[in-house]
């Protein structure tokens, strides 16, 4: 069996500017990086006034090690929407180098469907996610600054909020002691790191309308405290220009191929469990704009990314999906039923049939936005007639269609039945979109309504110093804003080991953080930590440049 990065490299990819042609933008707001990937200048594309094409949302069930296929998924049917003759473009997030050298591997999908150039796209890319690193810790070193030289704004160094990030997973860095050594390194206090995926200048980057929106944001971030309470922002440092400069160029969307020569814009990244998920909302307007079908992805299960797209994304950009497509596969559900990994391998239906309930909790989860819903059965070679047969009839006894595809094999080949389902859906006008809570509700309120309505739990623990922060955070004006709920991405709980779809069980709220450029307030989880770290054995110890000066393992 071929690996993807050999599908990858035989494949004959389009000069960026025929792919741009494609969309019908012109070769002045092309700007190249390279033969096969682009920064578009947004200011020269022209749109076709009043349209906006369909919005089409892929998640997923919960993930398992077994594999479910979002974005391998996302790209088959963009593929297929195309084959069908239907102008479609793709809009996801840019991968993050934490998985790629830990445990996930890649994000530019598998087999015959994904976006390329792989390796470009897996690593550094067009530099989007090294800006906002800079941006990031700039404001750190102009607040420490500011602090070291007088600190005219009184901040109280106990109550800094604001830590440093890296693009990497380093767990030494979670909790830190910094400006040790002697008076001319500053003040020495607590602090730590967090992965870049979950900065709030990378939310920011995915959420602004436009660059004087981006700088407006940025200006609002909350980085400290005074002793009296009173909030410190990069505004009050002056630190907001100079970050905007530094995300000048990043804010512009990517431009790149699938391997049948689709366009796909790629840009920003954040994580579904740690942030909001969802790529870029100029990105995904601007697909809108060129294209008559958009499809995008939403991180990891329906729980985390597609509640967030739907609470935080369209609540703050004003965009309405029309369809959602909830992918599957036999092995995955097999393991919420209960059989290890090392046992997929044969057939157990019964096995099938008890892990359904976390695909029929998703399908009613979704169905509770108002958002006509599609299965896409991500076939392995193993599966089963009659564990297929499974995943269908639960789905139809939700009122779902189930779609057996088999785009990692045959890429937009194989998923047309998917795309017909979904266009059909879709030109239908069924959707009648709206978030799950409302903007009024106390922010407590709409933690536990997540809570309660998606994860099924009976409620949320909170210390008391949780609550008044958050009642003070509502004195202060933000109690408008939506709730990003930052959670194991494995199940309903705040339990990784606990999988299917379990009632009864209570979300332990541990930490809350406001991103107030960002226009959302953070409730930290259970156990998850903002910086992963590395497992036992990382993807990094099988990577390297080959003989022939190619690079291996990278997957």
């Amino acid at each position: 069996m071929q690996t993807d990065i050999a599908i990858s490299r035989a494949a004959t990819l389009l000069p960026i500017g025929q792919v741009a042609d494609r969309l019908g933008i012109s070769p002045d707001a092309v700007e190249p990086y390279g033969r096969f990937k682009a920064k578009l200048d947004l200011s020269r594309i022209e749109r076709r006034p009043g349209h906006r094409g369909k919005l089409i949302l892929v998640t997923a069930i919960n993930p398992t090690p077994a594999g479910e296929g979002k974005t391998t998924t996302s790209v088959g049917l963009a593929d297929a929407l195309n084959r069908t003759g239907r102008h479609t473009v793709l809009a996801l997030r840019e991968p993050s180098l934490g998985p790629c050298f830990g445990t996930k591997g890649g994000a530019t999908g598998g087999g015959h469907a994904q976006v390329v150039p792989m390796e470009d796209i897996n690593l550094h890319f067009t530099g989007d996610f090294h800006a906002i690193t800079a941006a990031h810790n700039l404001l750190a070193a102009m607040l420490d600054n500011h602090i070291h030289w007088g600190n005219a704004l009184d901040i109280d160094v106990r109550r800094v909020v604001w830590r440093r990030v890296l693009d990497v997973n380093d767990r030494a860095l979670r909790d830190i002691v910094q400006s040790i050594g002697g008076v001319a390194n500053g003040f020495p206090r607590e602090s730590g790191f967090d992965i870049t995926v979950a900065s709030e200048v990378m939310a920011i980057l995915c959420l602004a309308e436009n660059l004087t929106d981006l700088e407006a944001r940025l200006g609002r971030i909350i980085v400290a405290y005074t002793r009296d309470r009173g909030a410190i922002t990069a505004r009050d440092l002056k630190a907001d220009g100079a970050m905007a400069v530094l995300l000048k160029e990043a804010i512009k969307p990517n431009l790149v191929q699938t391997l049948e020569g689709n366009p796909a814009l790629i840009h920003g990244g954040p994580f579904a469990n740690i942030a909001h998920g969802c790529n870029s909302v100029i990105a995904t307007r601007t697909a809108l704009a060129l294209g008559d079908y958009v499809v995008t992805e939403a991180g990891f299960g329906a729980d985390l990314g597609a509640e967030k797209f739907f609470d935080i994304k369209c609540r703050q950009s004003g965009l309405s999906p029309s369809v959602t497509v909830l992918v599957a596969t036999v092995r995955a559900l097999k393991m919420n039923g209960g059989v290890a990994k090392a046992d997929l391998a044969g057939e157990d239906v019964d096995a099938v049939r008890r892990g359904s309930v976390n695909l029929v909790r998703h399908l009613e989860n979704i169905r509770a936005f108002g958002v006509p819903v599609v299965v896409a059965i991500n076939h392995f070679a193993g599966d089963t007639e009659a564990e297929i047969a499974v995943v269908r009839d639960a789905a139809a006894e939700q009122g779902a269609a189930a779609i057996l595809c088999r785009h990692w094999a045959d890429g937009g080949a194989g998923a047309v039945d998917l795309a017909d389902a979904v266009a059909k859906l879709a030109d239908a006008d069924l959707a009648q979109f709206a978030p799950i809570y409302r903007d009024d509700m106390p922010l407590f309120d709409k933690i536990e309504t997540v809570a309660r309505r998606i994860y099924r739990a009976d409620g949320v623990t909170a210390d008391a110093k949780i609550s008044a922060q958050l009642a003070r955070w509502e004195a202060e004006g933000f109690g408008l804003l939506p709730v990003c709920m930052a959670k194991t991405q494995y199940g309903f709980t705040a339990d990784p080991a606990v999988l299917g779809a379990p009632t009864g069980h209570v979300i332990p709220v541990r930490e809350v953080r406001l991103a107030a450029g960002a226009g959302f307030v953070v409730a930290i989880c259970g156990d998850l930590m903002t910086m992963p770290g590395l497992p036992r054995v990382p993807a990094a110890e099988h990577i390297r440049i080959g003989a022939d000066g190619e690079i291996v393992g990278l997957s």
